[in-house]
């Protein structure tokens, strides 16, 4: 009975799906661009049926058990033009339908994936350079980009390791709290840009979720403003990593120097049965103690994001940024320069300061929380417009300690320490509509949007200066401890206060084709911002009145206006182009003359010329270029009276050449270099500092290399060794005709090997070779010879 009864049971089941088979088929296709690359997560749809799914990674996508009939297939990719292909089902049989996007710029306004094999460290198209999809050979600005292929290869577990591929970004700084920044051009340059618009985080940032690191060159406050900390050198996005069509990802897991342990995660999934939804999770905690005698940084990040094609004309993208950390502050020491009249040069490795120790304790610890929200609303209104909403939400909280070593004189210092709460709050929505459309038969790419941005900050902290100690003849017992901190807050200097900011901006930017070779961008932003005042919490009062040197505490409002220009004629189409920008930057200030007149804002102009090119199948890319910035109405000390007034009258001056280059001569090798020469001058100034180069502007000549070699075929396939380095000459902490700090030039050479195969991958990596003493432009010491050992698994 039981056999007749699973007979009975396998028909009852099978039947249905047989007559299914019978009366549905299948439809099949590959999406590529021009040149036959596969075009990843793009959506395709059928018409009649409402359906819609993505392309994978290699730009395959279907659809299922679909009636007999007669069907439309949609492809949609936001930026090109939308494809209507008729197609036929007929039962039992799978149709395939394949389709070649035309010869045009189709990454999409949601990060749409290009995927090749072709030198995989030259990934330069951008959608948020220009807030448009527009080619690196398009555009008339600068960038270099960074890719996660490289930070893979290289072991970089952090955004300073990162940075060492951008030319002129120098040694990384390690600010309070973890932050991390970089020199441009002669400025200092934070990564508080994230997906192109605000996403700041007043703490450490883990690089777990990067799809790569955009650093963009100039003055750019015409399209990103200066609520992103651009400066006048550039700024620094972070583009994150986007869910894709599949299921997939790897664990990792890092050991190294100084009790070094790390585990990272990215898993990413489809949703639901279309794949029209997406989710990806990626993730990191990391503990490391300092090569010093003290410190320690203790992390976790988690890296949430999710997508959904809601129909084929509306995306949405969901990215949440969530970091927590204790650590110790670093190392920074502010050298003594009160001096009266001129002393002798001197460098920082010839003041004897110690290179290994800290002065404080581990129980002087801070603790973050970071949290930056994105959400992006992409929807095609027709064929040549899109909608594009945004809203940006990033908090940063820090608990604890922050410490410095101040100097007193050449050889004594004095530990200072911050004790309490930091909170940031900040809020950025934008909405753009993007236009792709022709006027006869000039074709125009038009971004137009409006910017509103919100800043919010608390402050309930002491500062607190303990006694000046011989910093080269330290007594065997000293300790700061953070019971010394915590008995002498009564007597510090109290900071408890909010206070905060409204910008609205408008822009528009247009790239216009005179020829299908020359193009013109002509772009305008029309920016005005409201201070809040400083709010006391202790008085209840909000100051209106003026600080030192005529600084408004109160409320007020300044506009400005920030024009862009730029022109590219492409020499060889798709190969070679020569470019030319004048772009602006600027910066909000407070304060009145002695007249009582109010401040302007601070503005800075670049002129920058040079030729892009991406030849020999993209195994040749670069950029090399000359630019000249001017900063005018610096704001300085009024000569007649510089306790009380300013006068706003000052200029600098950076000048400087850029090479960047990407290589890939033959199958399995890769090299990236880059160079940068920049000479910044304060033109106007005090008279201590006029016709000198600035302190903190970084080294005037920087070279950075990476070489490696993967073999690409046979039994030893995968196995490669990298090989790399970073050069700079001597630069200036302090700069004046009293005192000059000097930090001496540095070479630090870096080394991988490695072993990749499809289900997991071995990373061994020593960063300073040579163990090189180093000091970025805070005086951080550097660390010696570290060693990283990884292992990934791959699913």
């Amino acid at each position: 009975m039981k056999p007749l009864f699973s007979i009975i049971l396998a028909f009852l089941f099978i039947t249905p799906l047989a007559l299914k088979a019978q009366t549905t088929g299948n439809i099949t296709g590959k999406v590529t661009l021009v040149d036959g690359r596969p075009l990843a997560s793009g959506s395709v749809s059928i018409t009649e049926l409402a359906k819609t799914t993505l392309t994978d990674e290699n730009g395959n996508y279907s659809f299922n058990n679909i009636a007999e009939g007669n069907y439309t297939i949609k492809v949609q990719v936001l930026g090109a033009a939308e494809k209507d292909i008729p197609v036929k089902v007929t039962a039992g049989q799978t149709v395939t339908v394949n389709y070649q996007l035309p010869k045009e710029n189709v990454q999409a306004l949601q990060e749409v994936t290009i995927t090749t094999n072709t030198n995989k460290f030259s990934k330069k198209e951008s959608v948020y350079i220009a807030r448009l999809p527009l080619k690196n050979l398009e555009n008339p600005q600068v960038y270099n980009s960074v890719s996660k292929e490289l930070i893979q290869e290289q072991v970089a577990v952090d955004l300073g390791s990162i940075s060492k591929n951008v030319p002129g970004a120098g040694i990384p700084m390690i600010a309070n709290q973890g932050r991390v920044t970089f020199r441009s051009r002669g400025f200092e340059t934070e990564p508080n840009a994230r997906n192109g618009v605000a996403g700041a985080a007043f703490s450490f940032i883990d690089p777990v979720n990067l799809e790569r690191i955009e650093a963009i060159k100039g003055p750019s406050a015409t399209l990103f403003g200066t609520s992103i900390s651009s400066s006048y050198g550039g700024l620094y996005n972070r583009v994150t990593k986007k869910p894709y069509n599949g299921f997939g990802g790897e664990v990792a897991y890092y050991g190294g120097s100084w009790n070094f342990n790390r585990i990272a995660w990215d898993v990413n999934t489809p949703v639901n049965a279309d794949k029209t939804a997406l989710f990806r999770l990626n993730g990191a905690t990391s503990f490391q103690k300092s090569f010093q005698d003290l410190g320690f940084t203790n992390t976790i990040s988690l890296a949430p994001s999710f997508s959904y094609q809601i129909t084929d004309r509306l995306s949405l993208l969901l990215d949440i940024e969530f970091g927590q950390a204790k650590a110790t502050s670093v190392v920074r020491f502010n050298p003594y320069v009160g001096n009266k009249t001129p002393v002798a040069p001197k460098s920082i490795a010839d003041i004897d300061f110690p290179y290994n120790k800290t002065f404080l304790s581990n129980d002087l610890a801070y603790s973050t929380q970071m949290i930056n929200i994105f959400a992006q609303l992409n929807y095609k209104i027709s064929e040549k417009w899109t909608s594009q909403t945004i809203i940006s939400r990033a908090r940063s909280t820090i608990n604890g300690y922050i410490t410095a070593l101040n100097g007193k004189s050449a050889t004594t210092m004095s530990p200072q320490v911050i004790a309490g709460n930091t909170s940031f709050i900040a809020t950025d929505l934008q909405q753009n509509f993007i236009g792709d459309f022709k006027i006869g038969n000039h074709r125009n790419r038009v971004v137009a949007g409006l910017d509103y941005y919100n800043n919010s900050n608390s402050f309930d902290r002491v500062t607190v200066n303990l006694p000046a100690i011989d910093f080269i003849n330290v007594p065997s017992s000293y300790r700061v401890s953070r019971f010394k901190i915590d008995s002498l807050t009564s007597k510090g200097t109290l900071r408890k206060e909010n206070n905060g900011d409204n910008t609205y901006a408008a822009y528009i930017s247009d790239v216009f084709n005179v020829t299908d070779q020359l193009l013109v961008m002509a772009s305008l932003r029309a920016d005005r911002y409201q201070y809040g005042g400083v709010y006391n919490i202790a008085t209840g009062v909000t100051a209106g009145g003026l600080g030192a040197n005529g600084v408004q505490t109160g409320p007020y409002g300044q506009t400005a206006f920030s024009p862009k220009l730029g022109v590219v004629y492409e020499l060889f189409k798709d190969k070679l182009s020569l470019f030319g920008n004048y772009m602006n930057g600027f910066f909000n200030k407070s304060g009145v003359f002695k007249d009582g007149s109010a401040f302007k804002p601070e503005h800075a102009n670049q002129l920058e010329f040079g030729v892009k090119g991406d030849v020999l199948d993209h195994r040749l890319t670069g950029t090399i270029s000359y630019y000249d910035i001017e900063v005018k109405d610096i704001i300085r000390p009024d000569p007649a009276d510089p306790v009380n007034y300013s006068v706003q009258d000052g200029n600098q001056r950076s000048r400087g050449v850029e090479v960047d280059l990407t290589a890939n001569p033959f199958a399995g090798l890769n090299i990236v270099a880059g160079y940068a020469y920049n000479d910044s001058k304060v033109t106007k100034g005090d008279s201590t500092t006029q016709g000198l180069r600035p302190g903190l502007s970084g080294s005037p000549h920087t070279v950075n290399f990476w070489v490696s070699y993967r073999i690409p075929t046979g039994n030893l396939r995968g196995l490669g060794a990298g090989f790399g380095g970073n050069y700079g000459n001597a630069s200036y902490q302090t700069n004046t005709t009293l005192t000059k700090i000097i930090i001496p030039s540095y070479t630090l050479l870096d080394a991988t090997l490695f072993y990749d195969q499809p289900k997991y991958r071995i990373s061994f990596k020593v960063d300073n070779l040579t163990s090189e003493k180093a000091w970025s432009v805070r005086l951080t010491p550097q660390a010696p010879a570290r060693f990283i050992g990884s292992m990934s698994l791959k699913f």
